[in-house]
């Protein structure tokens, strides 16, 4: 195992390596591709317990749940990747328009070269290999930095990727800001970033030196419409399993329910009944309930908790950082807690008598990355989808979207820019490269001056194309 890269000349030493062996030529051929991330899967076979076991210790994570969220969702974009990548490669002809003939065109799928990769903590290992997954499949030589407040994971996740790959095609960097800094300064092809807006916003401006093109994947305070005529029962398992994922440490999950009145109570016993369903009495004993990942969030969190009126749940742990599913109504209006993304077990409840009143409360905020609607009413749903932007979008469930990789996932406005999962993945790693070629055989007369001796030419032209 090589020695991580982390102080500036050895980041610059890493990347002259990767650039030179991009300059090759040897990640251009697309079965090389296919047999790199083939080596992905293996390694990620081989070292799975030590991801399990560092995500367990990182976030409290069920090996269960790991596999679920975490391995599985890589080993689908790989498998998907390997089985359609000549497919996805392969130089796209267009026909040329009269005026341009003869000659002939395509489209050309080419890496852009060198990506950085900049991973979040919640998820550490879907986040940090699925965009990898892309990166290779495209055929760029790659960068990546997990999470330091998921440190576990971060060595977990170096030993996959020291296993799959030589580190002139994929090697990380663990380390914190100041080693992101360092990163964003070297000039990078391209750069993928997942994570909160604020930091977004700092990759944005050192990607602006470049230029360099950037894929955002940040947050929302994503919200979850309840219309009367929805399956509580089903609403509320499905919410509180989407929102006590992860210990509610997901970008997609649930932020806060917007509840018709008429079915306001009844929502909050289905939600309790389905809490008590998934983790027992005692959520705290459950095998498959989270921790909060760091005391700074576990703050932040209770301080959030003060907003509004605790109506279920409430109970904390600080030693074990551990923060019981919590419903809460009555937000403070203007508060962090009525504002800002949660990021935990707390869901706030506002209630709504017209859907008029949900679409305008949810307007008030930016773009969420995900919109939930739960209603059998289709007309209301639609109602809904077409009034709201959001970056992704389900009805009558919650963050199943982002599990299919036929379905490109990112955010809108705040929520992100450009998008990733399956054919996605590999778009937002490739430059496709306008090509025409011509003969000599023909060369006409009309495009080259003196115009006015050609005017009529051109006029004919012009009335031809209208």
């Amino acid at each position: 195992m090589t020695e991580p890269a982390s102080d500036p000349e050895r980041i610059r030493d890493m990347l002259l390596r990767q650039r030179r062996f991009f300059a090759t030529g040897a990640t251009r051929d697309v079965e090389f591709r296919r047999e790199r991330l083939r080596d992905l899967g293996r390694a990620i076979d081989e070292g799975g317990r030590a991801m399990s076991e560092a995500l367990r210790a990182d976030l409290r994570k069920s090996a269960a749940e790991t596999f679920l969220t975490e391995i599985f969702l890589v080993k689908n974009e790989i498998r998907t990747a390997v089985r359609r990548l000549r497919r996805w490669a392969r130089p796209r002809r267009v026909r040329p328009p009269l005026y341009q003939r003869p000659a002939a065109c395509e489209v050309r799928p080419e890496p852009y070269g060198t990506a950085l990769i900049l991973a979040p903590w919640n998820y550490p290992v879907q986040l940090t290999l699925s965009p990898l997954v892309g990166a290779i499949a495209a055929g760029n030589c790659c960068v990546v930095k997990p999470s330091e407040l998921a440190p576990a994971s971060s060595a977990a996740i170096r030993g996959v990727i020291e296993r799959a790959f030589e580190p002139e095609l994929a090697a990380v960097v663990e380390g914190g800001a100041d080693t992101a800094r360092c990163l964003l300064s070297e000039g990078f092809d391209r750069i993928f970033y997942s994570g909160g807006p604020d930091v977004g916003r700092l990759v944005m401006r050192a990607a602006a030196d470049g230029p360099t093109p950037v894929t955002l994947e940040l947050g929302g305070k994503n919200p979850c419409v309840v219309d009367r005529s929805a399956d509580l029962a089903a609403t509320g398992r499905r919410i509180a399993w989407g929102k006590l994922l992860n210990a509610g440490q997901s970008c997609v999950a649930p932020d806060y329910a917007l509840v018709h009145r008429e079915v306001k109570d009844a929502l909050v016993a289905a939600l309790a009944d389905a809490v008590r369903d998934l983790y027992g009495d005692d959520p705290s004993r459950s095998p498959d309930y989270g921790r909060i990942a760091s005391q700074r969030h576990f703050e932040r969190l209770l301080g959030l908790m003060s907003q509004g009126t605790v109506v279920l749940g409430g109970e904390t742990d600080p030693g074990d950082l551990y923060i019981a599913p919590t419903l809460m109504e009555r937000p403070e209006p203007g508060s962090a807690l009525a504002r800002e993304e949660i990021f935990g077990p707390i869901l706030p409840i506002v209630e709504w008598g017209d859907v008029e009143e949900a679409i305008a409360e949810i307007r008030s905020r930016p773009a969420p990355l995900a919109l939930y609607v739960f209603a059998s009413d289709r007309g209301l749903a639609d109602a809904v989808l077409d009034a709201v932007p959001s970056g992704g979008a389900c009805v009558n469930d919650v963050i199943s979207h982002m599990a299919n990789d036929a379905l490109p996932f990112g955010g809108v406005g705040p929520s992100g820019m450009g998008a990733y999962h399956g054919k996605a993945s590999f778009d937002t790693f490739t430059h496709y490269r306008s090509v025409m070629r011509k003969g000599f055989a023909l060369d006409l007369p009309v495009r080259y001056p003196p115009y006015e001796k050609r005017r009529r030419w051109l006029e004919w032209l012009s009335r031809l194309y209208r």
